[in-house]
């Protein structure tokens, strides 16, 4: 790689908008690497410009890092994401973003009802005691020994 194609991590920051502690947390991580010169002093590919800014997008996407890291992580060394990765990441995350959107749209299912039975009570309440099968008959005993 040629001298011309690195970037000093100041550089990097400025290019990115990331601080430069930034940028180091996203090296310790994995996500990016940068090579050392010869008096110890970092230095990025200018491709890690893409690189960080993927990262920064799928982040306000609300991917958690370890997801990013993953994705990354199936790349080879070095290559950025291109359009065709990003369409095979969001298909894969796709369904993770939908069971998360279901269990929102029970949870506030579940509260409504929670709200409108007022029973305020931990042994019948379906959300604090779900797998009470008897529970959902009613109030009151359900089995009788003899």
């Amino acid at each position: 790689m040629k001298a011309s194609d690195l970037l000093s991590i100041g550089e990097l920051a400025r290019r990115t908008g990331l601080s430069v502690s930034a940028i180091r947390f996203y090296e310790e991580k994995g996500l990016i690497e940068a090579f050392r010169t010869s008096g110890n002093q970092r230095r990025f590919p200018r491709s890690d410009i893409r690189r960080l800014s993927f990262i920064l997008i799928a982040q306000r996407l609300g991917l958690a890092l370890g997801e990013i890291e993953a994705e990354l992580g199936k790349l080879p060394q070095g290559r950025n994401p291109t359009a065709r990765d990003w369409r095979r990441i969001s298909v894969s995350i796709r369904g993770a973003i939908e069971d998360r959107i279901a269990e929102l749209e029970r949870t506030r299912d579940n509260l409504d009802g929670c709200i409108g039975c007022g029973c305020l009570s931990l042994k019948k309440c379906r959300l604090y005691n779900p797998d009470d099968q008897k529970g959902t008959e009613g109030p009151g005993p359900r089995n009788v020994l003899n």
